[in-house]
């Protein structure tokens, strides 16, 4: 039985129209960790199930240490005082970040930012008490300050981490039932998408179509992926420049009707509906996004057969990198994260897929059950 999430604060800004909110889900140990994100759309009733889809990831990425939360701002993101209203937002939810509510960055908030003004307010890098006195934890804290600087095949660790997880999920996914690569179309270009549509490039999978913001570009020949992330621009867009005189542009809504072997949801909520799930030609869908399927559109999507690779378990990069460079898990070396992020990653795809096939019932389900959070802890007071 789904249980209910263990705290919910609103928060109004005096300054703008911004409404924000802070949902923690399940406190393990006195902490719990997700995003924040920032967007015109955000409501609370999507933070609430974004924080429950972070208990399960934690749990997911076999976590003994954190339980899940999520934070969310209904603004522009793209707005001149977007950061100001994020300061803001974190100075109303400083009591709960201190009580063990660790918060940082998500679809339109960098994490750098978040990490920035926790330090410009004093409260730095969110701890327990019993990790401001572990001397281990410390060390480990500045290790994991100078890992936000430290890159990966050019991207910032934190940019890269979560695409390359979902990548090695649609290679495991994929391979779980055929030979060979295949086609992918991308929806969403920020660090997720982005990185990962980098690393299926590398893992030889043809990209034939992204979408961002602004539009869709497709070519069935595959996309020169290293030239469209290069050339991208701040907030996850495509530069128009950069694309070839073959490639096909399109508006961004028809991402759902391109031919392709796998389709990604990697940026909004709720964009697989049961309005147009019945456009998707893909035979898998990976989900990089939170949340990106609704549950109406899930249950047909069982119904013709699709694959789901499923959100909690696909996208576990950002917070297993979290979790390892400060609890000390692994070395805090670029190569030694990657190296653990994608091997978890890989197994508890394989796992779900198994448990699914195994018991007759979908990938999501089997996912639950694996993964359903155990430990409801209270906060750090």
């Amino acid at each position: 039985m789904l249980k209910k999430p263990y705290a919910i604060i609103e928060w109004n800004d005096t300054e703008s129209d911004a409404v924000g909110w802070l949902c923690a889900y399940n406190f393990v140990n006195h902490y719990c960790g997700g995003g924040t994100r920032m967007h015109p759309t955000v409501s609370k009733e999507e933070v609430v199930r974004l924080a429950t889809t972070m208990g399960y990831k934690y749990k997911a990425a076999e976590s003994k240490t954190t339980g899940g939360c999520k934070g969310g701002i209904r603004y522009d993101y793209k707005a001149p005082d977007a950061k100001a209203v994020l300061r803001r937002y974190l100075i109303a939810m400083a009591p709960y970040i201190k009580a063990g509510v660790s918060i940082g960055g998500d679809l339109g908030v960098d994490y750098g930012d978040v990490l920035e003004i926790l330090n410009e307010l004093g409260i730095g890098l969110p701890t327990t008490k019993a990790m401001k006195a572990d001397p281990k934890i410390r060390q480990c804290i500045r290790d994991h300050d100078a890992l936000c600087e430290m890159v990966y095949d050019g991207f910032k660790m934190y940019d890269m981490i979560t695409g390359y997880g979902c990548a090695v999920a649609l290679d495991e996914a994929w391979k779980y039932r055929h030979a060979g690569t295949a086609t992918v179309a991308v929806q969403g270009f920020g660090c997720v998408g982005a990185s990962m549509a980098w690393h299926l490039d590398q893992l030889g999978y043809k990209v034939v179509a992204i979408a961002d913001a602004n539009g869709l570009v497709e070519c069935r020949d595959g996309l020169d992926v290293k030239k469209l992330v290069l050339g991208r621009k701040p907030k996850g867009e495509l530069d128009a420049n950069d694309f070839q005189r073959h490639y096909l542009v399109r508006p961004n809504d028809e991402w759902l009707d391109v031919e392709c072997d796998i389709l990604v949801p990697a940026a909004l909520e709720d964009v697989i509906n049961k309005e147009n799930v019945h456009r998707i030609k893909a035979s898998l869908i990976v989900e990089a996004a939170n949340i990106p399927t609704t549950p109406e559109a899930d249950a047909l999507l069982a119904q013709r057969g699709v694959d789901v690779a499923v959100d909690f378990v696909s996208n576990l990069g950002g917070i297993r990198i979290y979790e390892v460079a400060v609890f000390g898990l692994v070395p805090c070396e670029p190569q030694a994260i990657v190296d653990d992020t994608v091997n978890l990653v890989r197994k508890q795809t394989r796992r779900v897929f198994e448990k699914a096939e195994q018991e007759g019932i979908t990938t999501r389900e089997a996912a639950r059950i694996l993964f359903g959070p155990d430990e409801f802890d209270t906060p750090d007071i």
